[in-house]
């Protein structure tokens, strides 16, 4: 069975992560996905060795296209792209996009059957729609980094890029939904989303909680400020781990298993809400019967008998987890840029085979091939590398046969 996007055409005008990982997403889907890059590349690319662990993570698969929008017959070229596409995706600096005249708004009166998407830090109605936004700054602004740390320390921001990578779910399921609409009826649609948007959808419970009670919430660091334990930390004598047994059931066979069964019957934990108030005394009852015990030892008696508990990983962990390998979701993809291991799309299709491994593109590697499609002549092609209209590898020549 061939994969649920197969013969959908995505150009994807991205940057760094949020809309080069929501095209990953339509890529691994089975879309035919042409990045399209200026001279320099996507600006990840030269930031080292995080910067192409993005391209490796989020460009697996695609085809990578140079083009120099500010010349006539480069911008030519990438309306002629959108064109023949299905979908649009970018996250280019506000206004970009519009100085070419390829804003979303534009490229639907052209062509009504697209699905046109952006990408912003601060959405386009406010009186930050021009401001550069980046992951962190939604953090900031959207009250994460505020309920994130221990509550004596100062603000701390999610260990990773978490709202890059939620804003690109966010765009892709938008997308998804308008192409759905748009096979339906034939009409696309222009759609937008913004990390800051997404920052705050993802504490829905927590702003709802305040706007019921106008209760400011306050850092509480690890555990849970009205139920415990809850995602506490219990440290063994190599390493460390979470555990999550609030409610009385639960609580009571966490004690029977450490062999503290006279733990429920304390007066100072004797309900959740005592040992709510008295959490510093409960953890270190807790913690002195972990404290002997290797994590696997522990987790073994925990997790066997049904009381939630996880280890905090390292990275080398998480690379020899079982289930982690199991799933198949770290590979080793193959292109121009070599093998690379990187992580695969989080999803596994019965029928449709196993994850593709194909690797990300080289700068311009094809952009020859795509311009061949769009019916361009070797002349023509190598008349617009010469004016610096677009990017075409010495290796991509040469194996036109120059």
């Amino acid at each position: 069975m061939s994969l649920p996007l197969q013969g959908v055409r995505v150009v994807d005008f991205g940057q760094f992560i949020a809309a080069p990982a929501a095209t990953q997403m339509l890529a691994d889907l089975g879309a035919d996905v042409i990045k399209v890059e200026a001279r320099a590349g996507d600006s990840a690319r030269s930031i080292g060795v995080h910067g192409q662990a993005m391209i490796d993570a989020f460009n697996r698969g695609k085809r990578s296209i140079v083009l120099d929008l500010k010349q006539a017959d480069g911008l030519r070229v990438a309306e002629e792209l959108i064109a023949r596409a299905d979908i649009v995706i970018q996250n280019l600096r506000p206004g970009v996009m519009e100085s070419f005249g390829l804003g979303g708004t534009t490229v639907l009166k052209k062509h009504p059957h697209l699905v046109y998407a952006s990408i912003t830090g601060f959405g386009s109605t406010g009186p930050s729609k021009f401001r550069a936004g980046l992951d962190i700054t939604a953090q900031a602004e959207s009250g994460i980094m505020h309920m994130t740390g221990d509550p004596d320390g100062e603000p701390q921001k999610v260990g990773c890029q978490i709202i890059d990578v939620a804003t690109a779910y966010a765009a892709a399921t938008a997308v998804l939904g308008a192409y759905v609409n748009r096979l339906r009826t034939g009409v696309g649609e222009v759609i937008e989303t913004s990390l800051l948007e997404v920052a705050t959808h993802v504490q829905a419970p927590m702003l709802g909680a305040y706007f019921a009670t106008g209760v400011e919430p306050k850092r509480f660091g690890n555990g849970q400020p009205t139920v415990a334990p809850a995602a506490d930390i219990m440290t063994t004598s190599d390493g460390a781990f979470i555990v999550s047994a609030y409610s009385e059931a639960h609580f009571a066979r966490l004690c029977a298993l450490i062999g503290r069964d006279d733990l429920p019957q304390d007066e100072r934990f004797a309900t959740n809400g005592l040992r709510v108030t008295n959490k510093a005394a409960l953890l270190r009852e807790l913690r002195s019967a972990f404290a002997e015990t290797t994590t696997d030892e522990a987790l073994d008696l925990l997790t066997a008998n049904g009381v939630v508990a996880g280890r905090i990983s390292t990275y080398g962990d998480v690379a020899r987890n079982d289930d982690v390998k199991a799933s198949g979701i770290l590979i080793t993809t193959t292109g121009a840029l070599g093998d690379v291991e990187t992580v695969g799309a989080p999803w596994q299709f019965a029928n449709a085979g196993p994850r593709s491994t194909a690797g990300a593109p080289a700068l311009g590697e094809h952009t020859a091939e795509v311009l061949r499609e769009l019916d361009y002549t070797t002349d023509e092609i190598d008349s617009l590398a010469d004016a610096g209209a677009i990017g075409v590898p010495a290796a991509a020549l040469a194996s036109a046969g120059h």
